[in-house]
């Protein structure tokens, strides 16, 4: 493995970025960007930017639980950034809520945009149909009636929200099973699930 580098290089153009810790290229989508920004009292404060959108030069983590240890340990961020800067305590569990708060919101959209249904008899419906991208299942929900919702169908399967997040996005007290499309929605939420496991050691994030 690499060793870590002494101070920030140019990101790679495209779709490659560098990890400050492992120095390894890998695809942004698993990967994490900070930047530099203010924080409650603290100037220079790192900041993740889990949609990849903030200004200021980036520093980028495999999203991995390890990598990000190291990053905090091993003095990896103000080294990239040349200077002193603030890493909040927190900062793992801020990851964790950004990326559950994105997975929510994904389903959201999902749901306004006529792309999702939740129910055990509805998903169950589209399944058979042959209309399901991603199924994603509440983490506090039954296993043994996922596995029979699911059957042996090659489907992707998110269990990153609990019933009471799920519910939440369809107006009622909790959702355990819900659908979505095939497409952008449901690639962004097995993309962001895995990230999420990756960082977490809580989530079950994505699989199939």
């Amino acid at each position: 493995m690499p060793p870590e580098g002494k101070g920030p290089e140019p990101e790679p153009k495209g779709p490659l970025r560098r990890c400050i810790v492992t120095r390894e290229s890998g695809p942004k989508e698993a990967m994490i960007r900070f930047v530099i920004g203010p924080g409650g009292t603290h100037a220079r404060e790192i900041v993740p930017d889990l949609g990849g959108k903030l200004p200021g030069r980036g520093m980028w983590l495999s999203a991995r639980a390890d990598v990000l240890e190291r990053a905090v340990s091993r003095g990896a961020f103000p080294r990239a950034a040349r200077g002193q800067v603030h890493v909040p305590p927190d900062l793992r569990a801020r990851i964790e809520k950004g990326l559950r708060d994105r997975l929510r919101d994904q389903v959201g959209l999902a749901r306004r945009a006529g792309q999702a249904v939740c129910g055990f008899q509805q998903v169950r419906e589209w399944l058979q149909a042959g209309r399901v991208g991603v199924l994603v299942e509440a983490s506090d929900g039954s296993p043994s009636e996922r596995a029979r919702l699911a059957g042996r169908r090659d489907v992707a399967l998110v269990l990153a929200l609990t019933a009471e997040e799920l519910g939440a996005v369809f107006g009622r007290d909790h959702a355990v099973h819900v659908a979505i499309a095939p497409g952008r929605i449901a690639d962004i939420l097995v993309q962001e699930a895995g990230r999420l496991a990756a960082v977490s050691s809580n989530a079950s994030g994505a699989g199939t």
